[in-house]
């Protein structure tokens, strides 16, 4: 199972330091003031420039790490967990004394664009700046007329990321800019229509899919911030979660979707072939809901258009084989490690042949994260269930029991390796120390 280690030990730190030293970083450019547009009250007031950066807002998932503990929204203080330690989301409100109502558009730029507050404090790469830097003029300054004046001011003073030496060396993280990040607006490719440039657009800038989507480096960093980077939106680990391939890779990516597939998980939740859950019920549930059907289809038409990468595992569509193999479950003649445990506990919701119940329970046949290369997902929701994204229309979640409290680890590992080898699928089978591993990561 793929493990992020804590990058940056102190002579990675010190070398990082030398190398952008010498290639001349010890220059920096500064964000400069979007042109072509204007911060004064009368325009960054205007009800229209509100309304748009508001369903921007809801575009970057600003909600998903900056709303408080009571729900207050873009109050701060909630940690964001990093393989460092809790880092902690800010006050993003228009409050003068804890939130960011006294920053000019330059500052507010700064800070979405380059991670650095108007002190000079530079912002952890938790903060996607590196993606936030391919925002537009346009979208940036509505984006701060919403936040000056469509949010309500609060007053809530969250705490203060306190990380161990060497993390807590914020000046680093400008070489760390420098070398490993990103400072490029998003560019429209003539090779593409309009619409794929606008998928383009949110997937890679505002959308900032890479951030969990995009396997990381030694340094933390993502590997790659654009289609033609040659692993990204992979597949990434996170936070003890693991995001799925977004390429068109037939096995653990979207290859066998089609641009409805996608454009209805993003609007619902759930489709014909998996259900939100863990770090992406809230991506739902906060923000791609919100978003009009264009949208939502020029990310689907972008995201089609993504080659394979980092292939892994494979399903074989037999419906004859998985319907003997469907009937082998359900008389349980079929003798497997955790061929019982499944017919047990999981059939039920998730039938004997894999193909699950629509709006309650994913197929697990063909299921792209049951046979991608990193299994920690299937394992956690194994472990400590999981619930559907809260939608607006008020519907029901939908809910999978934990079974850290049913299953021993062997059975876990057995159950979670049937399901990856069953219907058609095929991945690597687990091991004990693979289901150990997580749940002593994750305290279950």
């Amino acid at each position: 199972m793929k493990k992020i280690k804590p990058p940056f030990a102190l002579p990675l730190l010190l070398m990082v330091c030398a190398a952008g030293l010498l290639s001349g970083c010890q220059r920096e450019s500064g964000s400069e003031i979007p042109t072509g547009v204007h911060a004064d009250s009368a325009l960054a007031s205007a009800p229209s420039l509100i309304a748009r950066g508001e369903y921007l807002a809801k575009a970057g998932d600003c909600a998903a790490c900056h709303d408080a503990a009571d729900h207050t929204p873009f109050a701060g203080g909630m940690p964001v967990n990093s393989p460092f330690g809790p880092i902690y989301a800010g006050n993003i409100t228009p409050d003068r004394t804890f939130g960011i109502g006294s920053y000019s558009l330059r500052q507010f730029a700064d800070v979405l664009r380059s991670g650095k507050r108007p002190d000079g404090t530079r912002l952890y790469p938790a903060m996607p700046y590196p993606s936030f830097a391919k925002l537009n003029d346009g979208d940036l300054t509505a984006l701060y007329a919403y936040f000056m004046h469509g949010v309500k001011p609060s007053r809530n003073r969250t705490p203060e990321t306190r990380l161990p030496f060497p993390f807590n060396q914020r000046w680093a993280m400008f070489f760390w800019s420098r070398l490993f990040g990103n400072d490029e607006r998003y560019v429209p490719d003539p090779h593409h229509s309009a619409e794929w440039n606008r998928g383009a657009y949110l997937v890679e800038g505002l959308g900032h899919c890479g951030a969990c989507h995009t396997p990381r480096g030694p340094a933390y960093n993502e590997l790659g911030y654009k289609f033609e980077s040659a692993h990204y939106l992979s597949g990434g680990l996170n936070d003890n979660w693991f995001a799925p391939n977004l390429t068109s890779d037939p096995g653990s990516g979207l290859g066998r979707w089609s641009q409805d597939d996608i454009a209805a998980f993003l609007r619902d939740g759930h489709g014909a072939r998996a259900t939100a859950f863990g770090a992406m019920a809230p991506v739902v549930g906060d923000s791609t809901q919100y978003l009009g059907d264009d949208d939502l289809h020029a990310i689907a038409v972008f995201l089609k258009s993504l080659p394979p990468r980092d292939v892994s595992g494979t399903f074989d569509n037999n419906l004859d084989a998985r319907m003997l193999t469907a009937r082998a479950v359900e008389s349980a003649e079929l003798e497997r490690p955790g061929a019982g445990i499944y017919l047990s506990y999981c059939a039920r919701c998730h039938r004997a042949d894999g193909t699950g119940q629509p709006d309650k329970a994913p197929a697990l046949a063909g299921n792209p994260l049951v046979i991608s290369s990193d299994p920690t997902s299937v394992i956690r929701i194994v472990v400590e269930g999981s619930e559907s994204p809260k939608m607006n229309d008020n519907a029901q979640t939908q809910k999978m029991p934990a079974f850290a409290g049913q299953l021993t680890t062997t059975e876990m590992a057995e159950v979670v390796s049937f399901i990856r080898n069953t219907w058609g699928n095929h991945a690597t089978p687990l091991s004990d120390r693979d289901v150990r591993q997580l749940r002593a990561a994750i305290h279950k």
